[in-house]
């Protein structure tokens, strides 16, 4: 298996009828599988869809990698609920 890309999470906008319906696109990583095939695979869909072979372990360690190096730049985004993030009064 060889990373080919990463695609951060994002929301896709979808026009309806009296407004509009934001849905969330998870962060994913583009693979060159082993059977030939380039399927993109997150942390919850991680089986080629071709063959059958689970990513898992190396889908879950290169998230995590792209999560540490995302936190070292944005670390607003990664604050929840820690009291000394809080904004001061």
């Amino acid at each position: 298996m060889v990373i080919v890309g990463y695609i951060e999470g994002y929301y896709e906008v979808q026009d309806v009828e009296f407004g509009k319906v934001y849905r969330w696109c998870p962060e994913s990583i583009l693979i060159e599988c082993d059977c030939g095939e380039n399927p993109t695979l997150t942390g919850s869909q991680s089986t080629c869809v071709w063959c059958g072979t689970d990513h898992a372990p190396t889908i879950r360690e290169e998230l995590a990698a792209w999560r540490q190096e995302d936190e070292a730049i944005h670390p607003w985004r990664y604050a929840g609920d820690r009291e000394e993030a809080a904004v001061p009064c």
